[in-house]
């Protein structure tokens, strides 16, 4: 896992990615990750790391784990896994998200916490945070408000476009827009592609994970894109969606593609952990 986690790292380098996502939850993660940047002995800056806190792995390796992860947004889980994403990372770590905030949730009520990712911010750090569900807007909307956060990772994808409005706004506020998900978790990918999305990637010769992550780039307000590929072959066809350029026709038949977030969030539930 470690060679092949390296070898992946390498390539997106090669190919002149500079961003890498991690979290404390991704099993061994940024253990695998800090000893890469170690090894090619990388300069403070010449690779931009974002972790996360928020959840721990408890998984176990097996697919069959009945509880995956556990979280915790409490201030005391925030002060652990920040020492420890720092402990592995080192200078390296630039930017520390929430993981998983939610508008339902009570962490961007919590005086403790935002207090403490100002503090993490009075460092150098960039603070930042993740948004999932239906209610991805309402939660980046509150977060823009509190005024402490520097980035927003959010869901957009051909399926789940309904943060549109405010990701536009958070980069015009200046805020980072990272965007997760891209591939809808494999269901933009040439397994998972439904009827409609493998019609048009053949019409326009292209894999339904170019198509896909062209529309995301597409957008004007994306900073930063996330791959999420686990092979290099992967990580290649993703990463020639950079050479792809949308017209007119057919970003409005992508734009057709869009469902309804709660139907969106209710499908991605039912998927299996993998």
């Amino acid at each position: 896992m470690r060679a092949r986690s390296q070898a992946l790292l390498d390539a997106a380098y090669a190919a002149g990615v500079r961003y890498v996502d991690a979290a404390r939850s991704y099993g061994r993660a940024e253990e695998f990750l800090g000893a890469w940047l170690s090894s090619r002995e990388f300069a403070p800056g010449a690779v931009t790391v974002g972790s996360k806190w928020g959840y721990t792995y408890t998984g176990g390796w097996r697919l069959d784990a009945k509880v995956q992860e556990v979280k915790d947004l409490s201030v005391d889980n925030l002060r652990r896994q920040f020492a420890e994403s720092r402990a592995l990372l080192d200078d390296h770590l630039r930017l520390y998200q929430i993981h998983s905030a939610t508008v339902e949730g009570a962490v961007l009520r919590d005086a403790a916490v935002l207090a403490e990712l100002q503090r993490i911010k009075e460092t150098g750090l960039a603070v930042g945070l993740t948004v999932t569900g239906s209610r991805q807007s309402e939660t980046i909307e509150r977060a823009l408000a509190i005024g402490v956060f520097d980035t927003v990772q959010a869901t957009w994808n051909l399926f789940e476009r309904s943060a549109t409005r405010v990701l536009e706004q958070a980069h015009a506020a200046g805020a980072g827009v990272i965007i997760k998900e891209a591939l809808a978790n494999g269901r933009l990918t040439a397994s998972g592609a439904e009827g409609p999305v493998l019609e048009l990637a053949r019409e326009y010769e292209l894999a339904p994970d170019v198509l896909a992550l062209a529309a995301v780039l597409d957008q004007p307000w994306a900073d930063v894109v996330l791959s999420g590929a686990v092979t290099t072959e992967q990580f290649s066809s993703n990463a020639s969606a950079l050479n792809v350029v949308l017209d007119d026709a057919l970003r409005a038949r992508l734009q057709d593609l869009a469902e309804p977030p709660e139907q969106y969030w209710f499908e991605r539930a039912r998927l299996a952990w993998a």
